[in-house]
């Protein structure tokens, strides 16, 4: 998850999503103490939150090392499945399609590598936008649906995405 959120789009990733990118192991390390510091700024505090705050993010294993005490220090807990972590990560990515902050392209490329990252698991496979992986190989290869019948596919499993973020998940010995 190198490239989301864009550098220069200003977004700022919650502790519960980088959380749930902890438990699909998509965290992009060299990023995590900038977005610490944001999260000092919004009010998080913790002896861990400001270690990692004031890290360089050069040292993967070191960010790695006080990831989880600086999420707790935000209480965000990561989740107890790549199931519970996949509903957090691709109900974002639903919800950043339906802002317009994401193409339907975009929002494939990133569950493909989620749906990846997960060995394919099938309760990952079997949440609304894990169902829609398997659509990467016709996207532009030049057989199969048009891009346009593609995208509104896309679009679909976005819409279901979202209606399904009420459902709970056990993270942390806690339900969200």
């Amino acid at each position: 998850m190198h490239d989301w959120p864009a550098p220069d789009s200003g977004e700022l990733p919650t502790p519960e999503l980088i959380a749930a990118w902890v438990a699909l192991d998509i965290v992009p390390c060299e990023r995590i103490p900038l977005w610490a510091a944001h999260w000092l700024v919004q009010g998080y505090d913790g002896e861990a939150l400001r270690k990692l705050a004031g890290s360089s993010g050069a040292d993967p294993h070191e960010v790695r090392d006080i990831l989880p005490a600086a999420l707790a220090d935000c209480t965000a807990a990561i989740p107890d499945s790549d199931a519970a972590a996949a509903q957090v990560a691709f109900t974002k990515l639903a919800r950043m399609h339906v802002d317009n902050r994401a193409t339907e392209r975009w929002v494939l490329d990133k569950v493909c590598e989620i749906v990846a990252r997960s060995g394919y698991a099938d309760s990952v496979v079997a949440l609304p936008l894990g169902q829609i992986f398997d659509i990467e190989d016709e996207w532009g290869a030049g057989w199969g649906r048009t891009e346009q019948q593609l995208a509104h596919e896309i679009q679909n499993a976005c819409r279901a995405q979202l209606a399904t973020d009420h459902e709970p998940f056990q993270v942390g010995g806690r339900l969200l």
